[in-house]
């Protein structure tokens, strides 16, 4: 049995360069970076050039880079260290965040008695922007965090237009760029955005690696301590062999960027055909997405709900319904809820995502695993 794995926005499979560039380093460049001894040296120099890598492909500077175990872990630092070290007195986001920063935002709120304001959502998914400009109104030093591509959605905010906003209004901007780094081209010259993460495994990376985005003299402090290193933004000895891999993964999704997003769009076309072909009631969640990831409704009696993802699991077929970080619940997906109507909301809904790496076989192995549901 062919297995299908359609669930990218999850995780992504390593690029065979990523493989080859980690297993080097593990293999002879194992050396510590703080150590001051040839491989030590040997180490550093690697960790550098993969920070200068990264900067490059998002034009920022290297002593911008700060890496991280993860998005989450990104995420946390940041909103955290606005509060207690920027005095930031309100965040705004919205109630279709990933949970590391929902939940992050709802924990300050507890611990420092702080505001959390929520940006109105669309039915199509897209947020309010002028409910954000009334929010905005009110003078407090604020935190805007909202992320650029929804990860069960794909719906895109305008980086943009929402750096301009948050300037006029004197406010800090981050935004949880898990979903789009390596999938679109963000320039950090030109959008003049506070902090940004993103999480390697995301875009053919190895896991349990990430880094954030900190904009110079932002006055950000550290989350943990006990080391220098990360130019003391972030102790602990870091994992050299997956950073490189990560700045490899990096590169390589931007040098292949318009091949790879012309192919994976095509095929997101082809999924939307034979759906529309077999399911003509299907629904799809959210306007202006992502090439790369499609959320339908499916015409499906609500008593399927629950058994969907096991029967095309049967059937070695990976996909979602949501985010893998809470594909265990059973309540339904927190962005959707926002979105849907009552009715829709109960029907079951499907997260397609896709890489470079599927085909059309794929999604006719998909559709067909569909009708015999």
């Amino acid at each position: 049995m062919k297995k299908v794995y359609l669930d990218n926005a999850s995780t992504t499979a390593l690029r065979p360069e990523v493989i080859q560039e980690i297993t080097k380093v593990l293999t002879e460049d194992y050396g510590n970076p703080s150590s001051t001894h040839s491989l030590g040296r040997n180490a550093k120099s690697i960790l550098e050039l993969s920070r200068k890598s990264i900067a490059k492909q998002l034009n920022a500077t290297a002593a911008e880079i700060i890496f991280t175990s993860c998005g989450t872990e990104a995420n946390n630092w940041i909103l955290r260290s606005a509060i207690k070290d920027l005095k930031v007195e309100r965040i705004i986001t919205s109630k279709i965040e990933h949970h590391a920063v929902l939940h992050t935002a709802l924990e300050l709120q507890k611990e420092y008695s702080i505001q959390v304001d929520f940006v109105n959502v669309k039915p199509n998914g897209e947020l309010d922007l002028t409910h954000l400009v009334e929010l905005l109104s009110e003078e407090k030093k604020t935190l805007v965090s909202l992320m650029h591509v929804n990860n069960e959605t794909g719906t895109i905010l305008n980086l943009e237009r929402i750096s301009q906003i948050c300037q006029e209004h004197k406010a800090l901007f981050h935004s949880d760029t898990v979903q789009s780094v390596g999938k679109t081209k963000i320039d950090l010259q030109a959008i003049p955005i506070d902090f940004i993460v993103a999480s390697a495994h995301k875009f053919h990376g190895p896991k349990g690696v990430g880094f954030a985005f900190v904009r110079k003299n932002s006055g950000i402090q550290p989350l943990l301590f006990g080391g220098e290193q990360e130019k003391g933004q972030r102790p602990g000895t870091e994992a050299v062999h997956q950073i490189a891999g990560m700045a490899v993964a990096l590169e390589l999704s931007y040098q292949n960027l318009e091949a790879e997003s012309n192919y994976i769009a095509s095929l997101k076309n082809y999924t939307i055909e034979r759906l529309k072909a077999d399911f003509p009631e299907f629904k799809i969640n959210g306007e202006n997405t992502l090439y790369n990831l499609l959320n339908v409704i499916l015409p499906f009696d609500e008593s399927k709900t629950s058994m969907l993802l096991f029967h095309l699991d049967m059937k070695g077929i990976a996909v979602s319904r949501g985010s893998a970080c809470q594909s265990g619940s059973i309540r339904p997906s927190h962005v959707l809820a926002e979105m849907l109507s009552g009715e829709d909301l109960k029907k079951p809904s499907l997260r397609i995502s896709f890489s470079h790496y599927n085909t059309n076989e794929d999604v006719d192995l998909l559709i067909e695993g569909l009708k015999s549901i």
